[in-house]
């Protein structure tokens, strides 16, 4: 009777227990061996992971993403070094004479202003991304500047770059953003240089085809590989790396590539946009890519 209780006492904790279904029930045959009476034979076995159990667990990977990007030293410093190296292009280039002046292009977001505070606090809502808490993060005006981001512009300017942002923030959003980039001194924040999303075109190549018509773009720095080449928004073939061996020394040369672990399209590629499918694709992933 001890052993029937026992066993039935852990059943029942197997159903709020945050411990996998199978080591409970391991737990449970072996009380019952103790107890000198056959082990219980219909115990229903261990069911797979539920659907709200892995989007309990994807969210825990993405609070870790924001996590490393808003705290990490490691994230920091591959910041520095990205931006110590964007430096170094930038001198070579500029050592080369050309007849128009010269430009560096940056994208905003994760390139020069740091936005993990408005993913840290999704995670901490166990919320995702919404065009009306992006809206009121950027309208706050909050965002403060990558590591390396402030001392490279001003270098560029400094050697007589003009600087483009051209960021997917709307329209409506151009003058917090302008508001924002100018309270932390970052030079050219004006709204002639800030360029931002019309008419939900999220394609930047008409916007970098217009400042390269007057200037000399000699280096481009984004956080997604479309910053540098809209033929990047293609993934269809392993994942954009196809794309990025066929434009060769191009995209080294010229494109300096900085950490994002937060978003991309990178994981769109993965879960697409729609909310309620993104956790089944990205089990659906894990599962044909696990060894």
């Amino acid at each position: 009777m001890r052993t029937l209780t026992a066993s039935i006492e852990i059943r029942i904790r197997m159903v709020s227990s945050p411990y996998p279904a199978r080591i409970l029930l391991i737990a449970a045959l072996a009380l019952a061996a103790c107890g000198g009476h056959r082990p219980v034979t219909h115990v229903p076995p261990p069911t797979p992971p539920v659907y709200a159990e892995w989007q309990q667990r994807l969210a825990v990977q993405n609070t870790d993403a924001a996590i490393y990007q808003h705290a990490s030293a490691e994230c920091a410093r591959l910041y520095e070094q990205c931006y110590e190296l964007a430096r170094m292009r930038l001198d070579a280039g500029l050592a080369r004479p050309h007849t128009l002046p010269p430009a560096v292009i940056v994208d905003v977001d994760e390139t020069v202003l740091d936005n993990s505070p408005y993913q840290v606090k999704n995670a901490l809502l166990g919320r995702g991304f919404s065009p009306e808490t992006w809206h009121d993060w950027v309208l706050m005006g909050a965002a403060r500047p990558v590591p390396g981001a402030l001392d490279f512009l001003r270098h560029a300017a400094d050697r007589g770059c003009a600087v483009f942002y051209i960021t997917n923030r709307s329209a409506e959003e151009r003058n917090a953003t302008v508001k924002n980039l100018f309270e932390l001194r970052f030079p050219f924040a004006d709204e002639e240089h800030v360029l931002c999303m019309e008419g939900g075109e999220s394609d930047k190549s008409k916007r970098r085809a217009r400042v390269a018509a007057t200037h000399h773009v000699v280096l481009l720095v984004g956080d997604q590989l479309r910053d540098y080449d809209e033929r990047f928004k293609d993934r269809s073939t392993n994942m954009g790396r196809d794309v990025a061996a066929s434009l060769g020394d191009s995209v080294r040369e010229r494109f300096v590539l900085l950490p994002n672990a937060m978003y991309g399209t990178w994981l769109d590629a993965v879960t697409g946009k729609v909310d309620s499918l993104k956790a089944g694709r990205k089990t659906l992933y894990l599962q044909e890519n696990a060894y």
